[in-house]
């Protein structure tokens, strides 16, 4: 089996590092996440025209219905595609609506980020061989999966629910006029809490934490795998940054088609107040939402938002792994956060 050995970083070299990482990674991508929840929280409704067109026509004919085809006109209404969902974002409510949700990721990234990267550490270091100090394979995916068990608990579920109810207002064009319940990350944290209660904010955390564990658990696997691969090949430990994007990209495109179910029925729990399951426990939440969009929509609507959930993440993971490992890299070379070494006595 293969396996590897590499020097952990400061942990404060890894929460500068891996903030600035996460805040170029959010900045760059984070349109494609609000598209994403926009295609999963989507259900197949009769539109206001058609249902208009079918209103009409039943008063003119007396018996006209509102079908296509002998179907329901619900059923057929095609949901839009990811360029169709940012196009309409953009038509309906402009160019700042793709960021919606940003404050609350940029408020958590720099935590989420120095507890992913410092527990990655932590973990890999307490799983190495004890005499080599070398980390096989199986051992860097554990590593990856308790990072990700870890920061979902602590900060990823907390961020995404502010981030979805924020991303989720004016799905309706015809109350783009209304005054938005939401108005900015801290404001929308203090509402929820305030209307649902704190557990509010960890509705879905063990959807979240399934998620990033297999998320973080094949994303720092092959990374780590890829990029020992080529520095072995270089012969060097500093790898040019368009290879590093490269292992980042193909990283962070292998989770999101291992999980994308658990996302889309995670973001739909999260959308919901907590009165629309009262009296159930979270499993039996989980199970209903689950049943329930299978019955609705089909199998299908549990991979929705899959492509601009990959077109994210995976680009996402690049931006992330190269900034982090040119930031960390820089650092260790100013030595900012080193500890001095202490100077030799004098002999008398």
């Amino acid at each position: 089996m293969s396996s590897s050995k590499k020097k952990s970083s400061n942990p404060v070299v890894n929460l500068v590092a891996g903030g600035t990482a996460g805040l170029f990674e959010a900045l760059c991508c984070h349109p494609l996440d609000t598209i994403k929840v926009r295609m999963q929280i989507y259900k197949r409704q009769a539109a206001p025209a058609a249902a208009a067109v079918a209103s009409m026509a039943g008063g003119a004919g007396g018996a006209a219905t509102a079908t296509v085809g002998g179907g329901d006109a619900t059923a057929a209404i095609k949901p839009p595609g990811f360029i169709r969902t940012g196009r309409n974002i953009y038509a309906q409510e402009g160019f700042l609506a793709l960021y919606k949700g940003l404050g609350a990721v940029v408020i958590g990234i720099i935590p989420k980020m120095a507890i992913r990267f410092s527990s990655y550490e932590f973990y890999r270091t307490l799983l190495a061989d004890k005499q080599t100090g070398v980390v096989s394979t199986s051992n860097t995916f554990i590593a990856g999966v308790g990072a990700g068990v870890t920061e979902a608990v602590l900060v990823v579920n907390p961020m995404e629910v502010v981030k979805i109810r924020l991303q989720a207002q004016h799905l309706n064009p015809n109350h783009d006029l209304a005054k938005p319940k939401y108005t900015n990350a801290v404001q929308a944290g203090y509402t929820i809490i305030k209307e649902e209660g704190i557990s509010a904010l960890y509705r879905g955390v063990s959807l979240t934490a399934a998620r990033q564990a297999t998320n973080q658990g094949a994303n720092f696997t092959v990374y780590s795998k890829l990029r020992e691969f080529l520095q072995e090949y270089h012969g060097t430990e500093t790898l040019p940054s368009w290879e590093t994007s490269c292992i980042g990209l193909i990283s962070g495109a292998i989770g999101p088609f291992s999980n994308a179910p658990l996302d889309t029925i995670k973001t739909r729990l999260q959308k919901d107040k907590s009165t629309s399951f009262k009296g159930e426990s979270g499993w039996k939440r989980i199970a209903h939402i689950g049943t329930q969009l299978l019955k609705e929509e089909g199998f299908r609507a549990l991979y929705k938002g899959i492509t601009p959930r990959v077109m994210r993440v995976a680009p996402g993971q690049a931006v992330t792994f190269t900034v982090y490992e040119f930031v960390r890299r820089h650092l260790e070379n100013l030595g900012v956060f080193s500890k001095p070494t202490p100077k030799p006595k004098k002999l008398n």
